[in-house]
């Protein structure tokens, strides 16, 4: 396997060795202090310190740390199940945790994790990647008063998962402190990181220090906090550190202009779902060329919006469908759902090589029958699942229906597509956008379904000064800054 694919697999991407350096120092306060590296790759965080222990699963890094900390001990060995075996304890712990998402952290590795985490009181739910469990593993290794300093990814500002990770370090640390970086760390990475500080195990700390800083200053780490989150703030926000990192006091403010008159979130009035999910898209999308070929009967193609890229500003028309119909692109979804009875032309589609191809994927293996794609509705509108500098609502004319790359809205109450659109171009939506979604590298901001239904729209006036609408347009301004989207 390619070392760029064993790589991505692993998670592993190595610390710059001056920001390794930096944090063991911080972390070891006294020469006879045992540090743990729970994932210590090539060794870089254990060559800052000879009274050192590192595991990794991969035998081939252990022998490349074991030759750059010779005078440390390294276990090959997956973390967690060591981890529950083991009866050595550390005064501190320090490292780069493995960034593996959920779809390829499973199995017993994550059963472990799990149980290891319940040791501190943390429950993870299986959408949570790797970083998190083994921080929380970690810490559960430390002897009274024991320190952590991890480079972490910035998603612990807004993930889920990072909810149950600092609930457990508060629980258990006198301090937690989280440095926010802007500038990239991992300049080949589209994911940003962060840093994270643990002191005084045992204890237990009552708010989380943010340091907010624009590029990464090594002496001095870490420094006081700029902002103190009390954890009941904390709660109330949404357990998300990324909102006082952009909006700081104008929090409370944010959640006050969401009970004006006139005010609604996008849920109150729609439903935010993602489209159909094929299993195939190659497949099941046709060109109408390719349906001309196989003669395939129009009554079963229905035009389709595959992607984000593909919406048009404001309204999908017939004018765009008849376009793109022009243009030869596979917008057509097969759409087989209530057929008694398969027509030849369909049946020699199905039979081809892309056919037998797509009935091994995965999620055709789930269906029966494998070609009926479940769940495809004609929805009111569109909204972009992930956005750049904009996030758009867009009308459905022409009863197209959409895939999961965008977010299919189905009108609940009397308030029209067009009466929400008008209400858009307020910029309390784009800032509700930036405080309710998260960025995910590259510049573009996402948004699930549960963060598109938290939107704020505001329909009337809501009185809301100029000052206030400046406010937002500032902080709107400083979150895609952050997400390396404003310039």
């Amino acid at each position: 396997m390619p070392a760029a694919v064993v790589t991505k697999r692993l998670g592993q991407y190595f610390t710059p060795e001056r920001l390794a350096h930096c944090l063991v120092r911080w972390v070891v306060r006294h020469e006879g202090d045992r540090l743990l590296d729970p994932a210590c790759g090539d060794g870089r965080f254990l060559q800052a310190h000879p009274n050192s222990m590192g595991v990794d699963v991969a035998s081939d890094l252990c022998l490349a740390a074991r030759f750059a900390a010779p005078s440390t001990v390294v276990h090959a060995s997956d973390f967690f199940s060591w981890a529950l075996s083991t009866n050595d304890r550390f005064e501190c712990a320090a490292g780069n945790p493995p960034f593996v998402r959920y779809q390829h952290f499973s199995g017993e590795t994550r059963e472990n994790a799990a149980r290891l985490a319940a040791r501190m009181g943390a429950r993870f739910s299986g959408l949570s990647s790797s970083w998190a469990p083994f921080i929380v593993g970690a810490a559960s290794l430390l002897k009274p008063g024991g320190r952590l300093a991890f480079v972490v990814p910035a998603e612990i500002g807004h993930a889920p998962y990072a909810a149950p990770l600092l609930e457990a370090l508060c629980t258990h640390f006198d301090k937690v402190r989280v440095i926010a970086i802007k500038e990239k760390v991992f300049p080949r990475l589209s994911e940003d990181v962060w840093l994270l500080f643990a002191d005084g195990f045992g204890g237990t700390a009552r708010e989380i220090g943010l340091v907010k800083w624009g590029t990464l200053h090594l002496p001095g780490i870490p420094p006081e906090p700029t902002v103190r989150i009390t954890l009941s703030e904390w709660h109330r926000h949404g357990c998300r550190l990324r909102k006082h990192l952009v909006a700081g006091s104008r929090l409370e403010q944010y959640a006050a202009w969401s009970e004006k008159p006139g005010v609604l979130r996008l849920g109150d009035t729609a439903r935010v779902g993602i489209g159909y999910v094929t299993g195939a898209n190659d497949f099941f999308h046709l060109r109408p060329s390719v349906a001309r070929r196989f003669d395939i009967p129009g009554d079963v193609l229905t035009a389709a919006i595959r992607r984000g890229e593909q919406l048009p500003r404001g309204e999908v028309n017939e004018t765009h469908v008849r376009l793109w119909l022009e243009q030869d692109q596979p917008v057509l979804l097969l759409r087989l759902a209530g057929a008694a009875e398969l027509s030849p032309p369909i049946v020699r589609y199905l039979d081809t090589d892309p056919g037998q191809r797509a009935r091994q994927t995965y999620k055709c293996r789930s269906r029966d029958p494998w070609y009926v794609v479940p769940n495809v509705e004609v929805p009111d509108g569109f909204l972009t699942y992930m956005s750049g500098r904009d996030v758009f609502l867009v009308k459905n004319s022409a009863a197209c229906v959409c895939s999961n790359s965008v977010h299919a809205i189905r009108l609940t109450g009397r308030i029209s597509m067009g009466r929400l659109q008008r209400a858009w171009s307020h910029p309390m939506c784009a800032l509700s956008a930036e405080l309710e979604g998260h960025p995910l590298g590259g510049g573009l901001l996402k948004l699930e379904p549960h963060e598109a239904s938290r939107l704020l729209i505001p329909l009337n006036g809501t009185g809301i000064s100029q000052a206030d609408i400046d406010a937002m347009q500032r902080i709107t301004h400083e979150a895609r800054s952050w997400r390396h989207c404003e310039r």
